[in-house]
């Protein structure tokens, strides 16, 4: 016989945050700067978007919650643990059949210091979260409301959009999606941005002169690596 679950859960790492400085390091970087720092890897599925398209950029520690499919409870228990600055990470399982949050959940949780919001999950009461002005990425909209019943866990690893997350990460998000920085890698990840962000400046001042064809494919082209049929 299984044992009852309890209704929520908090997890040991719930107060995990990166510092002032490292949260620093990736305000305003866009999304493909860190994954190519992170050797194309951290972006999280194309199913995952903006729920306004409009130019937002944010980056800010993930504090997780982890739902049933068509359950909000653990969302909701996040509220009490979220930081200034912080970014929701409301896990629906995938569960496309009714709303991950709506407006009243952006609301509470912009509230409580919030600076986004990310499911993997659709949204509802899109009129609304626009007047709240919680940058939100989602799935998509649903107008069908969620139970907040449980059983669920706050603040422990869980899987949005083909990437893990655990409470502390770093998340970047942008037009072009969201990204997630492990929390042991933030480090090594914020030394490489400068670097990759002179190689991306480079190519464009290049590109807006008249680049046609970058020297390394063309050398590659008139080299024995190349074949024409």
């Amino acid at each position: 016989m299984i044992e009852e679950p309890k209704s929520l859960r908090i997890g040991p790492d719930v107060g995990r945050r990166p510092s002032v400085e490292q949260v620093a390091a990736f305000q305003g970087v866009p999304t493909g700067f860190v994954v190519d720092a992170m050797f194309g890897v951290g972006a999280m599925c194309v199913d995952i978007s903006p729920l306004d398209t409009s130019n937002v950029q944010v980056a800010g520690p993930a504090l997780t919650a982890e739902n049933r499919p068509s359950d909000i409870l653990a969302t909701l228990g996040c509220l009490r643990y979220l930081k200034a600055g912080d970014v929701l990470i409301g896990s629906a399982q995938g569960w496309q059949g009714c709303a991950a949050a709506g407006d009243r959940v952006a609301g509470m949780a912009k509230n409580a210091g919030a600076v986004a919001f990310v499911t993997d999950g659709p949204m509802r009461d899109y009129d609304g979260i626009l007047e709240v002005g919680l940058p939100c990425w989602c799935t998509g909209l649903n107008p069908g409301s969620p139970f907040g019943t449980g059983p669920g866990q706050v603040g422990t690893r869980v899987m949005v959009g083909g990437q893990p997350v655990e409470t502390g990460d770093m998340i970047v998000a942008d037009r072009d999606g969201v990204v997630v920085v492990p929390f042991a890698k933030i480090d090594d990840v914020a030394a490489r941005l400068g670097a990759i962000q002179d190689m991306e400046l480079e190519l464009d001042a290049e590109v807006r002169k008249g680049l046609v064809l970058p020297d390394p494919i063309a050398a590659l082209l008139d080299s024995d690596k190349t074949e024409v049929m």
